[in-house]
């Protein structure tokens, strides 16, 4: 049960990057697969040569952003297809992580990692898991920050309505550019944070990881909803420790651990029915009149007025950021005056 919690808590991290790319940025990003082992191989490998393992889990960082950089140009300037660029880009990131590890396989068992030196000050338990778990709500808050500022709003625009932020002169392809980056990052971390955590680097644990970010956020928030960003994003990381049980609990009843992919591909597709259902839409409506998983409308019949609202929000938040009058048109005076400032700076 201890060991299910701490990996839900590392795992979250990778929620919160499916989150950014699938969520806010509705693009379907299919690099985490590749990114989420090149930070794990980079980590392991400086781990191995005598590198500080803080400074090797921040390098994993920095190639993880690599990677979303790689897939945000190739579609933002290659105008390749979003889903065939992180394809392309995972599929090149197999053989780039195989030459960055040496090898399938890095063991760190002998090593000095981030979880040899917690577990030498905190024995495993309720403290460990306090420990993982504001390390998991700092990078929440981190994203939450993010999301507020003017650049997160634009990110969030840009995922709701491509054209109408675009209407203001805001480079899209740089926020979808941006997002990628933050996204991969993130999954850099988290596989930096896995190998350590098991003791080695394998050239196959990122293969299938979006499913595990994918299920994380959608049952977290079929659960405790989606409303505000806040919400959303605590959601997720409750969703990814959920998830982690629910596999511990399986395998705990004698499941074969072959059927963990089926058994992960069954909760989405639960997760993706279960709104449908009329018990769940009354229920899903109960809550949102009491104010409680605000955002689970967006799931029932009453999603488009939500969705309706949620646009409106973003509009009339793009149009502060950007220096136009509440209920400017785009093609307004006001409303161009703005936009050649903001194209300026864009440039």
């Amino acid at each position: 049960m201890i060991t299910a919690i701490e990996l839900g808590l590392i795992y979250a991290i990778v929620a919160l990057g499916v989150y950014l790319t699938f969520r806010v940025l509705n693009f379907p990003d299919l690099t985490v697969d590749g990114s989420f082992t090149t930070g794990a191989g980079t980590a392991g490998v400086l781990i191995v040569n005598g590198i500080n393992p803080f400074l090797a889990t921040a390098l994993a960082f920095v190639v993880g952003t690599i990677a979303g950089l790689i897939t945000g140009l190739l579609h933002t300037k290659g105008n390749i297809n979003g889903l065939l660029a992180g394809i392309l880009t995972m599929i090149g990131l197999y053989s780039i992580n195989l030459r960055i590890m040496g090898a399938a396989n890095v063991p760190l068992l002998r090593e000095d990692t981030l979880f040899t030196l917690l577990y030498d000050y905190v024995d495993r338990g309720v403290l460990s898991i306090v420990l993982l778990a504001v390390v998991a709500i700092l990078f929440k808050l981190v994203i939450d920050w993010y999301l507020h500022t003017d650049t997160g709003l634009a990110l969030q625009a840009t995922g709701d309505n491509e054209q109408m932020i675009k209407s203001f002169a805001v480079s899209t392809d740089r926020q979808k550019i941006y997002g990628l980056m933050i996204s991969n990052g993130l999954m850099g971390v988290a596989g930096a944070l896995v190998a350590q955590y098991q003791g080695f680097v394998d050239i196959q644990m990122g293969i299938g990881l979006i499913l595990v970010g994918l299920a994380s956020v959608i049952v977290g928030q079929a659960i405790f909803g989606n409303g505000v960003v806040f919400q959303a994003t605590l959601a997720v990381v409750l969703g990814a420790v959920l998830y982690r049980l629910a596999i511990q609990f399986a395998l705990n009843a004698g499941l074969n651990p072959n059927d963990m992919k089926l058994l992960s591909a069954l909760l989405v597709i639960a997760a993706l029915l279960l709104p449908q259902w009329s018990g769940f839409r009354k229920i899903a409506k109960w809550r949102h009149g009491l104010g409680i998983g605000g955002g689970a409308a967006t799931l029932t019949s009453d999603g488009a007025e939500a969705a309706a609202e949620g646009e409106m929000a973003t509009k009339t938040e793009a149009q502060r950021v950007l220096g136009v009058p509440a209920g400017a048109a785009p093609d307004s005076p006001h409303a161009t005056e703005a936009t050649g400032s903001t194209a300026g700076k864009e440039n």
